[in-house]
């Protein structure tokens, strides 16, 4: 007996060992269809390979365009936020402006308001004392002046009037500090001056033909005084 194997299509099963020349065709037959399964096999893996790496190709290309779509969405929220930072900006700007506006055209008709390098000064038409002042000018939304270079001081002499400034040692015997709080730095003393002691804690301008021109004085002497407003740094 012969025993005859049919693979796929072909079947395996006993037959008798006897000759017969269609069971060899078949037998023929099912050995040449083997042939081209297994000539066919490279063909097909790389069928399935080329069909892995175009899945992957694909699956990388849309990563990148999430990627691209992503970063783009933040540029344009990052512009956008920039954007309303500028408007935020200009709007301020816009609001101060129109506020300088407002002071300058209050202070214009209020009459005995002077102009100079960023600050309106007011030159108080009554004599009080230097707490009496101050209270004044904070009152016209301003300070006791406070002088901070040459050229104001020189600015203040020209109103040839004596008059308080916004410099007290009135906290600590000694230590001058100007309204806001600022120690004093640069100082125009008369010769001799200050002198008073603990009497004496408040600063005025006592004349005129000089620059240095302060003297310190009780704090309850009335004397006219000098307001600033600060428009600009």
């Amino acid at each position: 007996m012969e025993m005859v194997y049919h693979e796929e299509d072909c079947v395996y099963e006993n037959i008798p060992d006897v000759p017969d020349p269609a069971r060899r065709v078949e037998s023929k037959i099912c050995s040449d269809e083997e042939r081209k399964v297994t000539a066919a096999e490279p063909g097909i893996k790389r069928s399935r390979l080329a069909a892995v790496v175009l899945g992957l190709l694909c699956v990388i290309q849309a990563a990148v365009i999430i990627f691209l779509l992503l970063s783009l969405f933040s540029e344009r929220d990052e512009f956008k936020r920039t954007n309303f930072d500028v408007e935020a900006g200009f709007k301020n700007l816009t609001q101060e402006r129109d506020d300088l506006k407002r002071k300058l055209n209050s202070f214009l008709t209020q009459g005995r308001w002077e102009y100079f390098s960023g600050s309106f000064y007011h030159i108080s038409s009554i004599e009080k004392t230097w707490k009496e002042s101050r209270d004044d000018c904070i009152l016209k939304g301003a300070n006791l002046v406070i002088i901070n270079s040459k050229e104001e001081q020189d600015f203040l002499r020209k109103f040839q009037k004596l008059m308080w400034i916004g410099l007290t040692d009135s906290e600590t015997e000694g230590t001058w500090k100007w309204v806001d709080g600022t120690p004093l730095n640069e100082s125009y003393w008369d010769s001799g001056e200050p002198n008073g002691g603990e009497k004496e804690n408040c600063v005025k301008i006592k004349k005129f033909d000089s620059e240095k021109s302060w003297n310190d004085l009780r704090c309850t002497a009335p004397l006219y005084s000098i307001c600033e407003m600060k428009v600009r740094p």
